[in-house]
């Protein structure tokens, strides 16, 4: 989405701003400053004065305390109480007295000035009493709100007793106010003359950086935003726009007089540049981007109205095969060939208009839309008819190099605006449909449902609970026996993994070990799968009929084989399980072999060199052949099940069967047959010298304590 951006008067009215700013910035600073400073003199002048007023205070208490002291020592000595009342209440008289006490050696009150002396005989017990009845001289306590002044009362060496004075501060309190009030009221003059010359030095720069913007606005805003407005209409594809004239001979009529020429230029290269963008270079068909402008038109279009569309993702059925084993070149040409077919198909469907496009790889996109001419049929209907001619067409065979090759297609069907409202999720919910039609079995056509979303849920939730299902005890092994052929002499099994979910209980390995290999967690489950079969077939005995220990076999998957791990996972997992190397088979696919052959035919020999054997599973499903046995160095391969399935009814089947048993054998290379599930499927086999065979008519999988019983 595109950017707002500030303008260039924008910009210099939020500089010019931005300097008033920092102006008042600079001068609320001052001002504050000499608010600071003023405060900081009057707290020193109230310090000053408080302390000299309390000093005051203090000398004038501690004389008061002297004379009454002096004046009490006979009346104190003859224990004259009526004269010592007398003394007591003249100074409680005096201004700001709060109390006088009279005391005896021991702190107990003598006399406080009343007239029926309450508190006489009782102790004081203030804070200060202790420190007053020890002090052996004057004694003097200053607080905020109270000045506490003693003196010992004496006659000679004699201690008769003493007196207290407590004064109030609130005098010296009043007296501090006063002064200060005076000082703030000259410095508050003082303020108003500096924010007057502070004001009037704004409004002097406030109007100088207004002439300042007009300037800017007229000389070099105003050109600056023509351009601008000439930049936005080349922007929106309009190349007639008119670019301002300019005679300035500055660095701003240059920059207009080169924006012009680079107008023209821009004008003659548009249409060139436009059909680079929007067309696919292998096919000449619309593009991505190009087909997703043209939906969100179409959408645009059709809002509010009746119009339906709908949008097909048709998909290649294993194409990348064909870059794998015959090149990309090979693969650039069938990807031409299809390219034609599909318009071809899109061709066929009377009264429609169509957009297709090429998104990538081998996946296609067609728009079809009803055309003017036929607006009352149904868009479902041409669909189903697109489809199936899509399917038709892409599932005949393409001659390439002189060799015939089939793929087939898978489409997938999303209408607007049954399935989706929007470009995105229309797109979305087509590719959904598509993968549904690889899952129903691959070359066939699936309309979006919203049952598709929950299944695509639940292959993000299985793909969830998977992680860790080996850690729970989810997962565990099986295992197939493989048998001897010519004796049927058991001889080896081959390792399975089972799921055992709590919740959907058995779950296929056809659907837990996809999920587990598009997600990546095959490498982790692998590796335990690998190292549990290495331990239990440690544990195998040798049958009385074998003469030979039991070997495992155990699939490796395409992503085990690329990790670059592998090698040192199976030394690791024998030498952990202490399984003899030659007991060990692996079973790699052909296409996961042939995909990076150089890489495959280093790790094969590592592998054969530790001892290990290597079989090629699943031979004859993809477009390997015999040849590559030569580069690809392998101990054994495994005749693919759709094979033996149409052994006993199809001649070309038994036949390639034959033909493969007799090759292999030719260059020593063990044959072993999968899917064996009748008595005449093994005799066929078995006359024509298959080594090992193994299915459900021999047996079926068994659980590990099984197998071993079987062993025994």
């Amino acid at each position: 989405m595109k950017r707002a951006g500030l303008s260039l008067q924008s910009r210099f009215q939020i500089a010019i701003l931005s300097g008033l700013a920092l102006v008042l910035l600079l001068m609320a600073l001052l001002w504050f400053r000499e608010q600071r400073s003023q405060e900081e003199a009057i707290e020193i002048a109230r310090q000053s004065t408080h302390t000299l007023l309390a000093e005051q205070m203090r000398l004038s208490g501690e004389a008061q305390a002297r004379q009454l002291a002096d004046a009490l020592a006979n009346p104190l000595y003859y224990f004259d109480l009526d004269a010592v009342g007398i003394l007591a209440r003249n100074a409680l008289r005096a201004p700001e007295v709060d109390y006088v006490l009279v005391y005896d050696p021991q702190g107990r009150i003598l006399h406080d000035g009343s007239g029926d002396i309450a508190a006489y005989g009782r102790p004081m017990d203030d804070p200060l009493a202790a420190e007053v009845v020890a002090a052996k001289g004057p004694h003097t306590h200053l607080s905020d709100e109270l000045l506490d002044v003693s003196q010992p009362i004496t006659i000679g060496d004699e201690r008769l007793g003493g007196v207290r004075i407590g004064y109030s501060m609130a005098a010296v309190a009043r007296a501090e106010s006063g002064a200060l009030s005076s000082l703030r009221e000259q410095f508050n003059a003082v303020n108003q003359r500096s924010m007057s010359w502070l004001l009037l030095m704004f409004a002097g720069l406030t109007l100088l950086a207004l002439l300042g913007a007009a300037v800017v606005q007229r000389l070099l805003v105003r050109p600056i935003r023509l351009l601008g407005e000439a930049a936005r209409q080349i922007e929106a594809g309009d190349f007639s726009t008119p670019v301002p004239e300019s005679a300035r001979s500055d660095e701003l009529g240059d920059l207009i007089r080169a924006f012009g020429r680079m107008r023209d230029s821009v004008a003659r290269h548009d249409r060139d540049i436009r059909r680079v963008a929007y067309s696919d270079a292998l096919t000449g068909l619309s593009n991505r981007l190009a087909f997703r402008e043209t939906l969100e038109q179409r959408l645009r279009e059709t809002q509010g109205t009746s119009s339906q569309l709908a949008l097909l993702f048709a998909d290649l059925d294993d194409f990348k095969r064909v870059n794998d084993t015959l090149g990309h070149e090979a693969g650039d040409e069938v990807l031409l060939q299809v390219a034609a077919r599909i318009e071809q198909a899109v061709a066929s469907v009377d009264g429609t208009e169509s957009v297709v496009a090429r998104f990538g790889g081998d996946e296609f996109v067609i728009l079809l839309q009803l055309g003017e001419a036929d607006p009352d049929s149904g868009i479902r209907g041409k669909a189903i008819r697109l489809a199936e001619a899509l399917v038709t067409a892409l599932s005949e065979p393409m001659l390439l190099h002189g060799r015939q090759v089939l793929l087939g297609g898978s489409v997938g069907v999303a209408i607007f605006p049954d399935d989706a409202s929007t470009a995105s999720l229309l797109m979305k919910n087509g590719d959904i449909a598509m993968y549904q039609a690889k899952v129903a079995g691959k070359n066939c056509y699936r309309f979006y449902s919203r049952a598709m979303d929950q299944a695509v849920e639940r292959r993000v939730r299985m793909e969830q609970e998977l992680r860790g299902a080996w850690t729970r005890g989810e997962l565990s092994m099986a295992y197939q026996p493989i048998y001897r052929t010519q004796d049927r002499v058991l001889v080896g099994a081959e390792a399975l993994l089972r799921w055992n979910h709590p919740e959907y209980g058995a779950v296929a390995p056809s659907v837990f070990v996809d999920v587990a290999e598009q997600s990546g967690l095959i490498e982790a489950i692998g590796l335990m799968a690998l190292q549990a079969a290495c331990t239990e077939a440690a544990t195998w005995p040798v049958p009385a009929d074998a003469g030979e220990a039991p070997f495992v076999s155990v699939n490796v998957s395409a992503r085990q084989l690329r990790s670059g791990e592998l090698l040192q996972q199976v030394a690791d997992a024998l030498d952990s399980s202490g399984l003899a190397p030659e007991r060990l088979h692996l079973e790699l696919t052909e296409t996961a072999v042939i995909s990076d052959e150089a890489y495959a035919t280093e790790l094969l020999g590592k592998l054969r060199q530790l001892g290990v054997r290597v079989w090629l599973d699943d031979f004859g499903t993809g477009y390997s052949s015999l040849s590559h046995l030569r580069r690809v160095q392998v101990d054994g391969l495994k005749i693919d099940r759709s094979f033996i399935t149409d052994l006993l009814r199809d001649p070309d089947d038994l036949a390639l069967t034959s033909a493969i048993i007799a090759m292999a054998h030719s260059m020593g290379v063990v044959v072993v047959a999968e899917g064996v599930e009748r008595q005449g499927q093994y005799q066929l086999l078995r006359e024509r010298d298959c080594d090992l065979v193994q299915g459900y008519w021999l047996g079926h999988p068994l659980e590990p304590q099984a197998f071993l019983d079987l062993l025994r």
